[in-house]
């Protein structure tokens, strides 16, 4: 008799299981043991539901930036100023990156820390996933930038390059200890470099 998943097996929440060992020790650093072990079944149950690890990471990458992550497109799309939008983006990512309940930081940023020439596919689906993010901000800044919202000589890649900077390091910081009224203030004094408004 071939023995499959247990019935009891719930893919979302092995999936959310997994998503957390990830972002906490980074791609490269764990290891199928480590999953099997956070999400309570065994090694082939694991390649049943999922493939293999790399499968596995690029479904969990998807799972957060569709919960965890969402306060970017949110961000992005609901504010009605680029500037409105970056410093709710600031502050939001102060507070994800700092929950209680999950790891510090962000998944996509630290993942790929660290990542071995093995993972060179892995790390490469990190950055363009970044770009992507980077292109969206650049996108919405050079919007206000065409409507005079901001002055005619901002350059909207330097200042979405800027603040992905800043979310970084935040991550960064979030990773090491600091609080969310540290990330809070790192946001705030970030905001003082946004660009006088056109007159």
């Amino acid at each position: 008799m071939t023995m499959g998943r247990p019935r009891s097996f719930d893919r979302d929440e092995a999936l959310e299981r997994a998503m957390v060992v990830f972002w906490e020790h980074g791609y490269d650093a764990t290891s199928i043991a480590m999953l099997t072990t956070a999400v309570g079944i065994g090694a082939p149950s694991l390649y049943a539901a999922f493939r293999d690890k790399r499968s596995l990471f690029i479904e969990a990458l998807e799972r957060y930036m569709r919960t965890y992550a969402a306060f970017i497109e949110r961000a992005l799309t609901e504010e009605p100023s680029a500037r409105a939008a970056v410093e709710r983006l600031l502050r939001d990512a102060a507070a994800a990156y700092t929950r209680a309940d999950r790891p510090h930081g962000c998944l996509l940023i630290s993942a790929a820390t660290n990542c071995s020439p093995q993972s060179a596919d892995i790390a490469a689906h990190l950055r363009d996933q970044r770009a992507a993010g980077a292109r969206a901000l650049e996108s919405r800044i050079a919007g206000d930038v065409r409507t005079g919202e901001l002055p005619a000589d901002t350059d909207p890649r330097t200042l979405a390059t800027f603040y992905g900077a800043v979310l970084q390091g935040m991550s960064a910081q979030a990773r090491d200890g600091a609080t969310t009224g540290d990330l809070h203030r790192i946001a705030e004094h970030a905001l003082l470099a946004w660009p006088d408004r056109a007159r």
